[in-house]
């Protein structure tokens, strides 16, 4: 995970989709067994808005920036399954997204809009997965891909996550907005 660095008027924002349970123990394990470093750190989600410095005294418009694209994005079906890998690019194996990545890509853009307070310049083209390990050998990632083969599930996505990092490197919760006609989760 690319973390760019800020300043002491700066924090670190994302925006994610949660996975839900059963799916989000099993992509979990596939991580641990992986060793993937950040296994127990970060919940298994598919990312919307990657690590992005923001000034920290724009954390409220980037809370009711988050809010208003969910409040006018409709819950939609996901689907994940299959098992893939960003290699030779990058050393990533994820869980592949199926139904419901049209809807990821749109969110994606329309909370990253050039306009907003999340914009910003992507490493690489969206594309919507699920890391199973990262930061690990090429056997590592073969053998997540052979683990996750298994793995399909499907769920509505009615919210997405807001987290900022924190100066010890954790991701902390600061908001889950649900999406357009969604109720609110605790």
């Amino acid at each position: 995970m690319e973390v760019p660095e800020t300043d002491a008027h700066q924090c670190v924002v994302g925006v994610t989709v949660p996975l839900p349970q059963p799916w989000a123990s099993q992509v979990r394990v596939v991580r641990l067994d992986a060793g993937d470093p950040l296994a127990l750190s970060i919940p298994p989600h598919v990312t919307l808005v990657p690590p992005t410095a923001v000034a920290s005294r724009r954390l409220p418009e980037v809370r009711a920036h988050v809010a208003r694209v969910a409040g006018v994005t409709a819950p939609f079906l996901c689907e994940v399954g299959g098992a893939g890998s960003f290699r030779p690019v990058s050393p990533v194996a994820y869980l592949a997204v199926g139904d419901g990545a049209a809807e990821l890509d749109a969110l994606q853009a329309a909370l990253r809009a050039s306009t907003g307070p999340l914009a910003g310049n992507l490493r690489f083209p969206f594309h919507p997965h699920l890391t199973l390990a990262h930061e690990v050998d090429d056997e590592a990632l073969d053998d997540a891909l052979a683990a996750a083969e298994g793995i399909r599930g499907q769920f509505v996505v009615d919210c997405v996550r807001l987290d900022r990092m924190g100066d010890d490197g954790v991701w902390q919760l600061l908001d889950v907005v649900p999406l357009g006609g969604a109720p609110a989760r605790e």
